[in-house]
């Protein structure tokens, strides 16, 4: 006796009008993905097209951004499917003009991917400050041009008062008041980081806004102060404004009252200057987090330099996302996403780049200088897994199921977290 799926299989063969009504959903089903099977593309020869003439534009292009991009628009064999966004570029963002310097910023509006981290890039002309002002987040900093004085105030009303140039960092906790100015000879530029994706430098806790929305009689009251005084306050936020340059950091130390009100505890740190966490002939790698930087309790980082024709090995985050920055030279990435994605893309200075946690990535220069770039997280530690010691901490048996290399081979490779090759 024959199954109802027989008699399907026999109607699809010489269907009438009232055998096509009568077929089953499995039945039509199966013969839709047949036809569909018979026209589809294989991942092989999709890949293959994209590197023939298939993939020939005889039209309109815009040839200096693909010049910047080869592997993004044309991506490498191994590509394939598609991963969240993983690049996105300050050059690509509006900037914030004020008289004393301006700032921009690469949040998840632009970069939705990016959920756990935010990134504004700010300059201030010599003597121009930041004004004094506080965050729902925690500000992590890295100075990429000039010297800056910064001052921040603990709950506990001590202060921190100190100098940053080039290579250095601060950490502002959230809820801290603080400060940034520019010093000589020509002020400063730094990338400022911050854990959460949504944060916005529109949005900040600024003290000449909060005293522009309070009356001068509440003013009088909570300072003592007579109310005149605050007549000539700004009406309108400050944000960034041009001032004199300070005199000397022992003399600012000194007029607010000197070791009796200093903070006992380090809010800046010399990344650029230590040695190298890790390093060998492929570049180097310096890592900041709670471990040699206590305050910086929710976001950790690492500067990373890579020599040409050097890579930042194949490795995955256990715990956090990636948000990098671009210093100098020219990299391309390639991240893996479950199920059979993987996306590659080319990045130059002042972008930024995105890898999901626990997405497996490596990172090659392609230029002929140095590849230097930030890597950061949303976290207390640091923490990265190595594919190369993973493979020589495994018995060489189960290498050779799973991959089909010897022994002998195996034996080859770098057997630690190198971070650079």
């Amino acid at each position: 006796m024959m199954n109802d799926h027989a008699g399907d299989a026999v109607s699809l063969e010489h269907p009438t009008r009232r055998s096509f009504l009568g077929l089953s959903s499995v039945a039509l089903a199966t013969a839709a993905f047949s036809g569909i099977t018979s026209q589809a593309q294989e991942k092989a020869s999709t890949q293959k097209a994209e590197h023939d003439h298939s993939s020939s534009d005889p039209g309109q292009e815009n040839k200096g951004l693909l010049a910047l991009n080869p592997n993004s628009n044309t991506p490498p064999p191994t590509d394939h499917g598609d991963v969240v966004p993983i690049w996105y570029s300050f050059d690509l963002v509006k900037k914030r003009v004020e008289e004393g310097g301006w700032t921009h910023e690469v949040t998840e509006r632009v970069l939705p991917s990016s959920k756990d981290i935010a990134g504004v890039n700010m300059r201030l002309t010599a003597g121009s400050y930041r004004e004094m002002h506080w965050h729902t987040a925690d500000e992590w900093a890295y100075v990429l041009y000039g010297k800056a004085r910064v001052t921040v105030m603990q709950p506990d009303g001590n202060m921190f008062i100190g100098d940053v140039e080039e290579g250095d960092l601060w950490i502002f906790p959230a809820g801290h008041p603080h400060s940034i100015q520019g010093l000589g000879p020509d002020g400063t530029e730094f990338l400022l980081v911050f854990n959460q994706g949504g944060f916005s430098e529109d949005g900040t806790m600024l003290v000449s806004e909060w005293l522009a929305h309070t009356p001068p009689e509440v003013l009088a009251k909570n300072t003592g102060l007579d109310a005149s005084v605050f007549a000539n306050a700004p009406k309108a936020p400050l944000y960034i404004f041009p001032g004199k340059e300070p005199g000397s950091l022992a003399a600012d130390k000194a007029e607010i009252g000197g070791e009796a009100v200093a903070a006992r505890s380090q809010y800046t740190f010399h990344l650029k200057s230590m040695e190298p966490t890790k390093s060998s002939k492929g570049g180097e790698v310096r890592i900041v987090d709670s471990k040699n930087f206590p305050v910086s309790k929710h976001i950790a980082a690492a500067l990373v330099t890579v020599k040409p024709g050097g890579m930042r090995e194949m490795h995955w985050h256990p715990h956090d996302s990636e948000w990098q920055f671009y210093i100098s030279g020219k990299g391309r990435m390639t991240v893996f996403f479950p199920v059979d994605n993987a996306r590659t893309m080319d990045f130059n200075a002042n972008d930024v780049g995105y890898v999901p946690n626990n997405a497996p990535h490596y990172i090659e220069n392609i230029g002929n200088t140095d590849l230097v770039f930030l890597e950061t997280f949303a976290t207390d530690q640091f923490l990265d897994v190595s594919l190369n010691q993973w493979l020589r901490r495994v018995p060489s048996e189960m290498i050779k199921a799973h991959l089909n290399i010897d022994k002998a081979d195996v034996m080859k490779i770098p057997a630690e977290n190198q971070g650079v090759i």
